[in-house]
């Protein structure tokens, strides 16, 4: 249920076998890419910026406990967050995944992941042991002469402070610098999920069957067995026989999903008035997401312009004492995007911290399916996650104060007083960081006997049968990187596992 980015991949590749059959249920719209101009909106397409508002769930967060509300954008579209996304395909690195392993999830490990991420790509750039060529996602690199003026200044600029050229980010052989971004997008146009693997070919599959607009309520046991799953089609509740669910709904909609259905910690249960069907404290107990903050600037003259590419190049180093190389990224933004009706015409430089301490919190105030959650997240409390964000404003100072960035713009916020204090740009902080958009880790998969984890290693729902989790829930630990393409490996993986009967 969900046809997002693992969605996806699962539904395309368990109905490669004709004896396999997949209703893949979602709650926004369909749109079939036959590659006709024009098929698609343009929001969908345009793989230069997120869509904000026109395939959105609407959520909102509290980035930290004394900030307003902000926008927290979710795809509600086949395709999910993977079709309104900036298009940014960075892998995990190899400790990412081998810290999954060493928690007693062996499948998880960098070795066994490795074939997996070569499988789902189709690199452009490189054709090395790393990389794959021929998969369904088309990956590469902005060259030199397709960066706009902000994102060249910013290559120019960090190399200016003595970082190394980075010419391959996904590269686990290579150190940090600075360079261009992988990229699931050709020529501007966003190569979705829903684009890449339920293309027309895969659609026309007598196994593959897809109900759009569709809202899964919950799903129904007997006996803790899976018996049905409950949705809501066209104003109508209906029930649909079956004896294995797979929920694919991702970080924020799953635990949602499991707490209606009477799975997750018993008081959480109690508190919606549903009867428990199996105690799993862990589910909706941690949201796991990438805090940042980000230093602005005005042009001095006519160089920004918000039909520019949001993000091209990235800078990647290793924070002080950190036991994670290159767990920060450090990204200029041709535009701010403020608001889903309102891009201004700034350039900032955003810092991301990647291997975050903390997290956040999820609570569902309701078993209305159509209520959305209480996201507290909870960024930058963590006391070395806020000193490695304070760090990377002081990098950020540094970058906007060399000559390839002063002859383009100067800091207008924070402003000069506050970037001249360790202090104040710490306080500064608390009150104006967010999220990186990538929620995760709030149905996490663990060993057995691990009261952490709601699921197993393959996803196996504790205390249920037949209910099987695979996205971005179950990751034990946050990927120090965007989670895009660690997501559709866990599609990969999940979709051969149940088409081979492995699940």
């Amino acid at each position: 249920m969900g046809a997002g980015a693992a969605g996806a991949v699962i539904a395309s590749r368990v109905t490669e076998r004709a004896d396999r059959e997949v209703l893949l249920l979602e709650a926004g719209p369909d749109y079939i890419d036959t590659g006709e101009p024009g098929r698609l909106p343009p929001d969908l397409v345009d793989g230069g910026r997120n869509s904000w508002r026109q395939h959105d769930w609407g959520y909102r967060h509290r980035p930290t406990p004394s900030q307003i509300l902000f926008v927290f954008p979710r795809g509600r579209v086949v395709g999910g967050s993977s079709a309104v996304n900036t298009c940014i395909a960075l892998r995990p690195k190899p400790y990412d995944l081998d810290e999954w392993a060493a928690l007693g999830l062996s499948d998880w490990s960098w070795e066994r992941c490795l074939p997996y991420f070569r499988r789902l790509e189709d690199d452009r750039d490189f054709d090395t042991p790393w990389h794959g060529r021929g998969g369904p996602v088309p990956i590469r690199r902005h060259p030199p002469e397709e960066l706009v003026t902000f994102q060249a200044a910013f290559v120019e600029a960090a190399r200016a402070l003595g970082y190394p050229a980075l010419t391959d980010t996904n590269d686990p052989a290579l150190d940090g610098g600075v360079g261009p971004h992988a990229m699931n997008k050709i020529d501007g146009v966003r190569m979705s999920a829903a684009r890449c693997y339920l293309t027309p070919a895969v659609r026309e599959r007598p196994g593959l069957h897809l109900s759009a607009r569709t809202v899964v309520r919950r799903v129904v046991f007997h006996n803790q067995r899976v018996e049905a799953v409950e949705i809501e089609r066209d104003g109508r509740i209906e029930r649909i026989a079956t004896r294995k669910v797979v929920l694919s709904a991702g970080a924020i909609a799953t635990p949602g999903i499991l707490l209606r259905s009477g799975v997750g910690p018993r008081d959480e249960v109690a508190r919606l008035g549903v009867e428990l069907v199996a105690d799993v404290p862990a589910v909706g107990a941690k949201l796991l997401d990438h805090p940042g903050a980000a230093l602005f600037l005005l042009p001095r003259g006519r160089f920004c312009r918000t039909t520019d590419p949001l993000i091209q190049t990235v800078l990647r180093y290793t924070s002080m004492d950190s036991p994670h190389p290159l767990d920060m990224l450090v990204q200029p933004g041709s535009y701010v995007p403020i608001h889903p009706r309102l891009n201004l015409p700034l350039f900032s430089i955003m810092c991301c911290v990647g291997k975050p301490r903390g997290h956040g919190t999820l609570r569902f105030l309701s078993a209305d399916a159509k209520a959305g959650p209480h996201i507290d997240s909870k960024l930058l409390v963590n006391r070395d996650d806020h000193a490695k964000a304070v760090e990377a404003m002081m990098l950020a100072r540094e970058l906007a104060g060399t000559a390839p960035i002063r002859r383009l713009a100067r800091p207008l916020w924070p402003g000069a007083r506050t970037l001249a204090d360790r202090a104040r740009i710490g306080a500064w902080i608390h009150r104006s960081c967010d999220s990186g958009y990538h929620p995760c880790g709030t149905v996490p998969m663990g060993p057995e006997g691990d009261l952490a984890a709601a699921v197993d290693g393959r996803g196996r729902v504790r205390g249920v049968d037949g209910l099987i989790v695979a996205d971005a829930s179950l990751m034990p630990t946050i990927p120090s990187v965007n989670t895009h393409l660690t997501t559709l490996m866990i599609g990969e993986r999940f979709g051969e596992w149940l088409r081979d009967g492995a699940l």
